[in-house]
């Protein structure tokens, strides 16, 4: 969305760590099953269509890791065993000055 793309900044720095993939955590919801996950395959299909794989490690994160926590539990009950959160997010790494970005 626009905080990853850099058009809304919510720390110093927008935009988004270097190699990062976007994937807005209420897609994982199934608006029609009271927001539930969406089935495994599906979530499998639309994490695998944007390079997110069980053989990699994976690091969620957003702005305070309060959204990205929903993605690193649905990722773990795929069996996502290389799944990371990072607990500082964009609140972190966005304010450090030496930090790499993309936009």
């Amino acid at each position: 969305g626009k905080e990853f793309r850099g058009e809304k900044v919510m720390a110093a720095r927008g935009g988004h760590i270097p190699g990062a993939r976007h994937m807005e955590w209420t897609e994982a919801m199934d608006r029609q099953r009271d927001l539930r996950l969406k089935p495994a395959e599906e979530l499998r299909r639309m994490l695998e269509s944007r390079g997110i794989t069980p053989d990699k490690t994976v690091v969620t994160y957003c702005h305070s890791h309060h959204r990205s926590a929903h993605t690193y539990i649905m990722l773990k009950s795929l069996g996502y065993d290389r799944v990371k959160g990072y607990p500082g997010s964009w609140s972190d790494w966005g304010n450090e000055p030496n930090t790499p970005v993309e936009k």
